[in-house]
């Protein structure tokens, strides 16, 4: 049976025996549909898949981070979370009316839970994000002329930064290490 290791193979299978019919697709386009034949969005999710380290029997590994934010308002939270930063909600729960929210947000694999609970997270935090295509994010949160936070992108030591901070004094700093 092919599993996620076999995506390129399957797509060149699929490109030659579409080019035997006169059909041309490209290379990108066949990791494509090849993601989609795996239940997946696309070939970036399919690829981080492939790429993920196989597990030896009694080896621990850690599959995702999930922290937690403190806040205290939450349309001051979806406006940042969720308008500014571009994250979506998961989803989201409350023991019962009037209580507080707990939710999950995430932009592709970046996952928080915002928390109105007294006692799940401090407020005033630090977290640091490693990511990639750190300019562009600086670009499109510059391009959204949010009232409350204009960051700059800051080049030192080998990687760049750009420092945001929430309405209830969470610092975020996503980083890309650039080794320059």
């Amino acid at each position: 049976m092919l599993a996620y290791r076999d995506a390129k193979t399957m797509a060149k299978a699929m490109r030659e025996v579409l080019a035997a019919r006169d059909l041309t697709i490209s290379h990108s386009e066949a990791l494509e549909i090849v993601a989609r034949q795996f239940g997946l969005a696309n070939w970036n999710i399919l690829s981080a898949k492939i790429e993920a380290p196989v597990a030896k029997p009694d080896t621990i590994i850690f599959e995702r981070t999930a922290l937690i934010v403190r806040i205290f308002d939450v349309a001051k939270a979806h406006e940042f979370y969720l308008g500014y930063l571009g994250f979506t909600v998961d989803w989201e729960h409350r023991y019962g009316d009037n209580f507080p929210l707990y939710t999950q947000v995430s932009r592709e694999n970046l996952v928080l839970h915002l928390s109105e609970h007294a006692g799940d997270a401090t407020p005033g935090g630090n977290m640091v994000v490693y990511m990639k295509g750190i300019r562009e994010l600086h670009k499109e949160l510059a391009a959204k002329d949010y009232r409350y936070m204009k960051p700059g992108l800051e080049h030192e030591d080998g990687r760049l930064t750009v420092e945001v901070i929430d309405p209830f004094s969470n610092h975020i700093r996503f980083m890309e290490l650039t080794g320059e």
